[in-house]
């Protein structure tokens, strides 16, 4: 028999997780602005372009991160705010959980083929 169980590439897993966390630009939008107010934001603006299919953009005057944590956020699960796994149950912000950065980028290239 031969063996048929195989890891996904990357970027299928992506879009897997893309549809269980992101599931329209809408979605983008609820993680991004709930980010910024995680961030301590007093102030956000938010420019959509072609209903969110061109351009989601949100800018904020919260804490903002170093550039090593800007190129990790868009790993899968990296997050800032998960341990170990009773963290969950004690998450009292909103934003990211680990899955949302990947995945809305795996979700506007797989929804909104460019």
């Amino acid at each position: 028999m031969s063996d048929i169980i195989r890891l996904l590439p990357d970027h299928v897993a992506n879009q897997i997780a893309a549809g269980e966390v992101v599931q329209r630009p809408a979605s983008v939008v609820k993680e991004l602005l709930e980010n910024a107010v995680d961030a301590g934001a007093a102030r956000i603006t938010l420019v959509v372009k072609d209903a969110g299919r061109a351009l989601i953009q949100v800018t904020d005057d919260g804490w903002g991160m170093s550039p090593a944590d800007a190129r990790l956020s868009f790993e899968r699960h990296a997050t800032s705010k998960i341990r170990q796994a009773d963290d969950l149950s004690a998450i009292t912000s909103k934003g990211f959980r680990g899955e949302a950065l990947a995945s809305s980028v795996a979700y506007s290239t797989w929804w909104f083929p460019c």
